[in-house]
């Protein structure tokens, strides 16, 4: 695939409608003429072939600066999977099992207390009963938490110590590890899922296993093998500033009702200026459509990349499998998730989500689609089923603003004709 994202395949050559693959761009540019949108990008590829790629809008509505190809986003969360990809394959080398237990390598989680009742200022505690293992940071089953949820009295203590939306400044991912390490755990771990810092501390891991810092390990490992370029923590020295999309907020309407525009968040958006002190494998990558793309299509492909395999599809297929127990779906063993992603017929696997239960789901859409998003909005999914892969950019806080990624799947699936 071409990092400039030129479609060079008619997309009746493998089974997609033109004209129907135009629904989408309909749909989202009224999003956009409705004032609800600064902009965007969207892919739609099938079988390793781009036919379709939209945008329109602004990257910065105030200064007229357009949505372009190589336009920079904050992926947010989009930089999960990849952290999870890293330490998989340190997993393929022996370098641990999926079962041991975290403490080997961050002795400040053997200790952590799990929350049993009381508030923030005053919790009452337990020791846990089960230690944090890799497998339960893969799954989002480790009683970590994110400050930003507001949904519980550990929520608070995170917001407390300076973690919402951010770090401590100055603070690196070993000193954040430890202030985590200090709070409780939400439940003991492998009981619940809740969505947190989990691929945070994950990154960490990958730091002391690997002896690398997460961006020379991403950079040696999987950037420079998969041609991603453009990907980075935060803007490196000599990037152009402009080419980073400005961060938006929607603007609440009634209670209750939809978003009645954007606004925005430049002292949150400014910190992907520059390299950060914390190297957020759960949240801090910039990249482009085109580099994103890349690792999206090593993904389809089993592990590799033209001719350089960063992980056996073995290994892949096990992480794209449901791992909660007994095959529920996120509604019914996970806590509320921050985001607009449908939690019913969803499991969740290694560093991914799919779709379990197509029924339950409430979508046009097959078993085995996986995926993930970013707080921003950005999403990107893999149908194995048919072939397909689909990534979409913008910069909208929170992700639930619009229903852009249950319109994707409608809108791309009605598209497929054979």
């Amino acid at each position: 695939m071409s990092s400039d994202l030129q479609v060079r395949t008619d997309p009746a050559e493998v089974g997609m409608d033109p004209a129907r693959l135009a629904r989408i761009d309909g749909r989202l540019n009224r999003y956009v003429d409705d004032g609800q949108l600064p902009g965007f990008l969207v892919t739609v590829a099938r079988r390793g072939k781009l036919v379709h790629v939209g945008r329109a809008g602004f990257r910065n509505v105030e200064e007229g600066l357009p949505v372009e190809e190589d336009t920079r986003w904050r992926i947010f969360s989009m930089t999960k999977p990849i952290t999870s990809v890293a330490a998989m394959m340190l997993y393929e080398e022996g370098a641990f099992q999926l079962t041991d237990p975290i403490a080997h390598w961050l002795p400040e989680f053997a200790e952590t207390r799990v929350y049993v009742a009381g508030s923030a200022m005053k919790p009452v505690t337990s020791p846990q009963v089960e230690p944090i293992r890799v497998w339960h940071l893969l799954t989002h089953m480790s009683g970590l938490t994110y400050g930003f949820h507001h949904a519980h009295p550990v929520d608070a203590m995170y917001r407390a110590m300076g973690h919402e939306w951010g770090t401590p400044p100055g603070a690196d991912s070993a000193e954040v590890c430890r202030q985590w390490a200090s709070a409780p755990l939400v439940f003991q771990p492998g009981t619940e899922w809740n969505y947190g810092v989990s691929t945070d501390v994950l990154g960490r891991l990958v730091e002391v296993v690997s002896g690398q810092p997460l961006d020379e390990f991403f950079q040696g490992r999987i950037f420079a093998p998969l041609g991603m370029r453009d990907t980075s923590f935060g803007l490196r020295d000599g990037d152009d500033v402009e080419s980073l999309a400005r961060l938006y907020s929607a603007v609440p309407g009634q209670p209750g009702g939809a978003a009645t525009g954007f606004a925005p968040l430049d002292a949150m958006g400014q910190a992907a200026h520059r390299k950060p002190a914390f190297l957020s494998g759960g949240g801090g990558l910039v990249s482009t459509a085109g580099n994103y793309l890349r690792f999206i299509e090593m993904l389809r492909r089993g592990g590799s990349y033209d001719g350089g395999r960063l992980l056996g599809p073995r290994t892949l297929a096990h992480m794209v499998s449901n791992h909660l127990p007994g095959g529920q779906d996120l509604e019914s063993f996970g806590r509320p998730l921050f985001a607009e992603t449908p939690l019913r017929g969803v499991g969740f696997g290694l560093g991914f989500s799919m779709v379990i239960d197509p029924a339950r789901y409430g979508v046009v859409v097959n078993a085995g689609d996986y995926s993930w998003g970013g707080a921003a909005s950005t999403a990107f999914y893999v149908d194995p089923v048919e072939d397909v892969t689909v990534s979409f950019y913008t910069q909208l806080l929170p992700s639930s603003t619009l229903p852009i990624r249950n319109y994707l799947r409608q809108l791309v699936n009605q598209a497929i004709v054979t």
